[in-house]
């Protein structure tokens, strides 16, 4: 696997920080900044949103760009907004920094995807995914909890300087390992799939199988984003835990997903409706148990771990068929690809807060990632099928 695919996993593991590490500073922000918890969680959602709509306008953007330059730009800007963001006194300003970095961190994310499957063959992509994907695996594990305690030890900001500093040394290694020439288009690429730029790629996007491979990714990310968002209730409030337990459940579940993603890489090359059909369907069950027997200490430990390991498995079989049915589009499938994980991203947590809310218990969350998994089933099904049908179809002859 080239160095070039593991510093890019570098700099997700950066931006994946920033994006997660809120969740154990936001009272912190609020008491400094002197506005409520829940404008203080806006941050959280302009970022989501800023993710969704920046992946592909700058992807397209920038499409006839070097990867190299696309790639150094978006991550100093992204070190330049944690800068902004870790100096203003200003709630405003904070926020306009927040969504300037999910801009600047979706143009990265598309930019990055394409570049790692241009770099490495076919039967490779889905590994060299896992990689980059990986990146926010580890800042769950390893990222957000020390975003947290170097908030505890020097205040919020300095996890904000901690984030810039990390993504500026990423800039100069990305610098460094991709080749200067390396471009948006390589020259496998077919000239009938490079001479309309932005509306050939989106005719390589037209294939109702690359729709339906999004829909899958936005249902089953809402389902783990969902029980993830609202894990700490779940472990404190249904099994007993006390709260000291959950950064470690935390890191728990980063570590399952860590573990996940890395086998979901090598199986997702070979067999991804495979990995797709029974990842899927054990996830659903899991998330059911989970909602059901929460209240065991031990089925709790054992499924939070079992679950990021099944749900981040799932990962690079999903962004690998994306590559796969859309090889005339590069980067807007990755583009595409990254706005629709972020649509469950933000979906799946409102979802669930709106159950909470409505007064039906800190299990409701899970109980409504299971409910986003049948959905999912069913759009496999629909994958299936569509694959089938495209198979038998007959082939035109000039």
């Amino acid at each position: 696997m080239p160095v070039a695919v593991f510093i890019l996993g570098l700099a997700v593991f950066a931006q994946g920080t920033s994006e997660f590490m809120l969740s154990g500073l936001l009272p912190d922000i609020s008491a400094d900044l002197g506005v409520s918890l829940s404008q203080a969680g806006l941050l959280t959602s302009a970022f989501a949103i800023g993710m969704v709509v920046g992946a592909p306008v700058l992807a397209a953007a920038t499409l006839h760009w070097p990867r190299r330059r696309s790639l150094v730009l978006f991550l100093s800007v992204f070190a330049a907004a944690h800068v902004v963001s870790a100096l203003t006194p200003d709630y405003a300003v904070l926020l306009a920094a927040r969504v300037v970095s999910a801009l600047a961190n979706a143009g990265f994310w598309a930019v990055a995807a394409a570049a790692a499957v241009a770099m490495v063959p076919v039967s490779a992509r889905a590994r060299a995914l896992a990689i980059v994907v990986g990146g926010v695996t580890v800042a769950c594990v390893a990222g957000v909890p020390a975003g947290a305690v170097l908030g505890q030890l020097w205040g919020w900001r300095s996890a904000f300087w901690a984030v810039a500093v990390l993504s500026a040394l990423s800039a100069v290694a990305v610098l460094r390992a991709l080749p200067s020439g390396t471009t948006r288009r390589t020259a496998s690429t077919s000239p009938s799939t490079t001479g309309g730029g932005v509306r050939a790629e989106l005719r390589a996007l037209a294939d109702r199988r690359v729709a339906v491979t999004y829909l899958l990714n936005a249902l089953i990310q809402g389902a783990t984003f969902c029980a993830f968002t609202f894990l700490a209730p779940l472990v404190t409030e249904v099994a007993g835990f006390g709260e000291g337990w959950v950064p470690g459940m935390l890191v728990l579940f980063g570590a399952g997903a860590f573990l996940g993603i890395t086998l979901g890489g090598r199986l997702g090359d070979a067999h991804p409706m495979r990995v797709l059909g029974y990842g899927m369907t054990a996830l659903t069950a899991g998330w059911a148990v989970l909602a059901l027997a929460g209240g065991n200490q031990v089925v709790l430990v054992t499924l939070v771990f079992l679950q990021g390991l099944l749900a981040f498995g799932l990962a690079p079989a999903l962004t690998s068929r994306a590559y796969q049915l859309a090889a005339g589009a590069p980067t807007l499938a990755g583009a595409f690809a990254t706005a629709a994980f972020n649509v469950g991203a933000a979906a799946g947590p409102g979802l669930g807060g709106l159950a909470l809310d409505a007064g039906f218990g800190f299990r409701a969350p899970v109980w409504v990632s299971a409910g986003l998994m049948v959905p999912a089933l069913a759009v496999l099904a629909w994958a299936v099928l569509l694959e089938r049908r495209t198979a038998h179809a007959p082939v035109s002859r000039a």
